[in-house]
């Protein structure tokens, strides 16, 4: 298997963890609203329910067909995640999950960084 290969697989198994676990979020806060404002809560569940699809869609079909518009939307992760945790936005009150899901949106983003940023070649 080829070096480029391999990250890019590393890259879209990174972000599919994370639109995976967004996913989960959202399904789990849709189904099971916290607070006194469930209307609410079910509605930023359905919007991380379509966050994580989306951003997964993304990471298994354009992404690992190297196509770059994909690579640079992805991009939407790591500022989401830093957004959250620079502002203490929930969820959680630890933010540890904020930081590995910085982590590993930056590790899908710029391991493979080469195969969407070097010139097409024709």
């Amino acid at each position: 298997m080829r070096r480029a290969d391999v990250s890019v697989r590393v890259g879209w198994i990174c972000l599919l963890v994370v639109s995976v676990s967004i996913l989960a979020f959202g399904v789990v806060v849709a189904v099971v609203p916290m607070g006194t404002d469930g209307l609410l809560y079910r509605a930023d569940g359905l919007a991380s329910i379509g966050v994580g699809l989306f951003g997964g869609l993304l990471a298994l079909i354009p992404f690992r067909r190297r196509e770059r518009w994909a690579w640079f939307a992805l991009w939407f992760y790591p500022v989401f995640w830093l957004a959250h945790l620079v502002g203490g936005l929930p969820p959680g009150k630890d933010h540890i999950h904020q930081v590995v899901f910085i982590v590993l949106s930056l590790t899908g983003l710029l391991v493979p960084a080469r195969e969407f940023i070097r010139p097409a070649q024709r």
